[in-house]
């Protein structure tokens, strides 16, 4: 009975764990972030995907966190790292009104 539990406690971890990992996507899609901002740790990584119909350029000037995707086609995930705490406005370079905040803590 102690191993069916430890084992059940084990694979609900794991689960989490997945599902946390899950939500350090931001999608790209009607010319728009799928969220206005998220909070990540300092060396987390956040995965860009575009599900557009059209390309976007995922930057940010952001010191410690400056980053430059480039034009990033339709079907295409680039990942980023952020080193530095703080927070991080994230724009796209062709469409000015997709904006997002990136903050990152300790």
């Amino acid at each position: 009975m102690r191993q069916l539990a430890l084992t059940a406690l084990i694979i609900f971890a794991g689960l989490t764990v997945g599902a946390l990992a899950a939500d350090l996507t931001i999608h790209q899609q009607g010319r728009k972030f799928s969220s206005e901002s998220i909070t990540v740790k300092t060396g987390q990584t956040l995965k860009f995907v575009n599900d557009d119909s059209v390309p976007h350029n995922i930057y940010s000037v952001s010191s410690g966190n400056e980053f430059n995707l480039g034009s990033q086609a339709p079907g295409i995930s680039t990942e980023v790292t952020f080193t530095e705490t703080g927070e991080v406005q994230v724009l796209c370079a062709i469409h000015p009104r997709m904006k997002m905040t990136v903050k990152v803590t300790d």
